[in-house]
């Protein structure tokens, strides 16, 4: 007897549910490999930062004597001197010049440079002695907060310098404390003085010269080439690419800043002017591509309706139509800001990549960005580095993560379903 049709989609109905039950449990398992991945990640970025947002500080005793000051120059005083004395004052046992030596490195050299900022500020404490909470060195702070284990677990650390942080921790004399010089400073040779202020103050020059420029450009071609553009050979062309430069590798635009901008135009190296312009370049594709999509989304009944009642096409365009595309236009602005945010490659070949210990005041004077930081604190040998490098790793994350939120924010408030 045949076999009807129905009978063999009967017959067939068990595969083809199994079939999708293994393809939905596939699935399943992609996302919850790739959770799994990204909670490996932050945990460890996680584990080897968190304590860089907590400092090692030591309480010294300082008479600031008279005969070491200069009363016409303050700044020229020697400062580093008086906190040396202190230390010996307080460890009269340790008499070598080696041991004094050693006994000297576990204060930071900031030291000096804080003392000098109080005395400046009130010059009426000369021939008084102050109590001073000054940075502990960078081997004393990764040693108390216990990244040194087994036989190696006092770092490079000598027994006279032990034996110090021993009798210091005994007396209350050594705590730990918010780190706000991580937020406050920038970049340095010594780990306990080196903050992202820098950086991130760079990265808000560079992003806002990248927006200033590459919003209204993008908005402008994306208008032009979806609303005023006559269909044709050139229009495809230019379609093309512009598509093509989307998935230009970024280090391309690093090299055409670098013998445009630099070498041709002169302008600043290592300014967020120069590295602006960059990501300029390079995140321009993404806004014009996210531009057009939003407007291909307005139906065209808007364009009818306002035409119909005797609108220009100037005026449909730039009253009813980009209004009402304008949203998405800032989701995808803010998307291709987050990518210019987290560059690096493109930003190391115009010279961002030196190392810059001044804040920057303008849009011309040399600068380092987040990403930039991050790659040359992860190139340094010192061991406090490592929770540097992922304590700014979690700060670009947050950037990042609430540009992004931003960017789902303004989609769901003011999206337009039709």
């Amino acid at each position: 007897m045949t076999e009807t049709a129905i009978e063999k989609v009967k017959r067939g109905l068990p595969g083809r549910y199994r079939a999708e039950r293994r393809f939905r449990l596939m699935g399943m398992g992609a996302l919850a490999v790739s959770g799994l991945f990204l909670l490996v990640l932050f945990s460890s970025i996680i584990s080897n930062g968190w304590s860089a947002f907590y400092q090692t500080v030591i309480k010294l005793n300082v008479f600031i004597d008279p005969v070491r000051m200069d009363v016409g120059n303050l700044g020229s005083a020697d400062y580093q001197g008086l906190i040396k004395a202190s230390l010996r004052r307080d460890f009269p046992q340790v008499r070598s010049r080696r041991d004094k030596k050693r006994l000297y490195a576990i204060v930071s050299t900031g030291a000096a440079f804080q003392l000098r900022d109080m005395v400046m500020k009130d010059p009426s404490l000369i021939g008084k002695s102050v109590d001073l909470w000054v940075p502990a060195d960078d081997d004393v702070d990764m040693y108390l907060k216990g990244s040194y284990h087994g036989k190696n677990r006092y770092g490079r650390l000598k027994p006279v310098q032990v034996m110090a942080i021993k009798r210091l921790k005994e007396e209350g004399r050594l705590r730990e404390r918010f780190n706000t010089t991580f937020f406050t400073a920038g970049d340095s040779r010594e780990p306990e003085l080196a903050g992202i202020r820098g950086a991130v103050t760079g990265s808000f020059y560079t992003l806002l010269v990248t927006l200033l420029l590459s919003f209204p450009v993008g908005v402008a071609a994306a208008v032009y080439l979806e609303e005023f553009a006559t269909p044709g050979r050139w229009s495809d062309l230019i379609e093309v690419n512009i598509n093509n430069l989307a998935a230009v590798p970024s280090i391309v635009f690093g090299l055409l800043g670098l013998s445009i901008f630099l070498n041709f135009f002169h302008l600043p190296r290592s300014s967020p002017l120069v590295g602006g312009l960059v990501l300029t370049l390079m995140t321009l594709p993404t806004i014009i591509i996210a531009s057009r999509a939003a407007l291909k989304t307005v139906p065209p009944s808007i364009r009818e309706a306002a035409l119909g009642v005797g609108a220009s096409r100037m005026q449909t365009v730039f009253h009813h139509v980009l209004p009402l595309a304008l949203p998405g236009m800032l989701t995808g602005t803010i998307i291709g800001m987050a990518q210019a945010l987290g560059e690096t490659a493109p930003l190391l070949m115009i010279g961002m990549v030196a190392f810059v210990a001044d804040i920057p005041h303008s849009i011309t004077d040399p600068s380092a960005v987040l990403p930039v930081q991050i790659y040359l604190w992860a190139d340094s040998p010192e061991r406090a580095f490592v929770e540097k490098t992922s304590a700014a790793i979690m700060v670009l994350l947050a950037f990042l993560m609430a540009m992004n939120g931003t960017a789902v924010y303004f989609r769901k408030k003011f999206e337009h379903k039709w």
